[in-house]
């Protein structure tokens, strides 16, 4: 089923987007970030847009580094929060070189579908559900799982990371996550070996990458590989798998049919894109999903 997911998170507002920037709020601070996908004009006056608390400026010599340019007002750090059902999640956001902020909020729908179906596969009877979370980075879906009541393995290359996404799960109060810092790839060909199982995989990979030991990912390349990995990782029933994707040009067709290759037909699923829509009604896609239940 083709379903197309507006998430709703309090602490997020998209304002405006247009000439290639958004226009964000997250807590209580405006940042302004370049948005390539934002191919229309901004509806806001220039002079809202200068009220940004901090707006990041691209290095003329990397078409991913930058800096940031910030009001004396703007803090180094600040957290957000994200409620649904019994879960309270507290999120540390940074201001890092890559424009990230230490959040993708499109993927708190996301979170909502892991901890449900959590709740769901503990109500079957399968009262500590065990998840994989690949390419994890500051951990909202980790803590989404672990806040269901899951044993979560949370894996990511980037020690720094990581530790962000311990400091995320004090904050909100959770506990008991098994942090992994290394490549995913060798991680998943070692579990396999090891005969290990799990009942939900969470798969996040970049378009491009490096392990933690300058391991080279590249998702066109790689994906075939890691998918077929999971697929021996995963439950034969009682199971789920959310895969995202960010690269421009995947569509969620196209994460179907590699899912399905490796995976087979599952019991139900569904996939779309993952958008917001700005104050004038601009809707904007953040990302690709697609995710199963069998």
């Amino acid at each position: 089923m083709i379903k197309q997911l507006t998430p709703s998170i309090p602490d997020y507002e998209l304002i405006d987007t247009g000439d290639g920037e958004k226009l964000e709020r997250f807590g209580g601070y405006v940042v302004r970030r370049p948005e390539p996908q934002a191919i229309w004009r901004k509806s806001l006056s220039d002079g809202e847009w200068l009220k940004a608390d901090a707006s990041f400026l691209r290095d003329a010599k990397s078409e991913e580094r930058g800096e940031w340019r910030m009001k004396p007002s703007m803090p180094s750090r600040w957290s957000v929060g994200f409620n649904y059902k019994e879960m309270h999640l507290r999120m540390r956001l940074a201001l890092t070189s890559f424009k990230h902020v230490g959040i993708f909020p499109e993927q708190s729908a996301n979170w909502q579908f892991i901890y449900d179906t959590i709740e769901e596969l503990r109500q079957q009877g399968i009262e500590r559900p065990k998840v994989l979370n690949l390419f994890a980075y500051t951990g909202g879906a980790s803590l989404a799982a672990r806040a269901a009541g899951a044993d979560v393995t949370h894996v990511d290359s980037v020690k720094q990371v990581v530790t962000w996404s311990r400091e995320n799960m004090e904050q909100s109060g959770l506990d008991g996550i098994r942090w992994i810092v290394e490549d995913a790839t060798k991680f998943v060909e070692r579990e396999v070996r090891r005969g290990n199982k799990y009942h939900g995989i969470i798969l996040d990979p970049p378009a491009y990458g490096r392990g933690a030991n300058g391991e080279k990912w590249v998702l066109e390349d790689d994906i075939c590989n890691m998918l077929e990995c999971c697929a021996k990782l995963l439950e034969r029933s009682n199971a789920f798998l959310v895969f995202n994707l960010y690269s421009m040009g995947l569509s969620s067709m196209l994460a179907r049919t590699a899912v399905h290759q490796a995976f087979g037909a599952p019991k139900s699923e569904q996939m779309g894109e993952l958008y917001f829509e700005d104050r004038s009604a601009k809707q904007i896609p953040f990302g690709t999903y697609y995710r199963f239940r069998r």
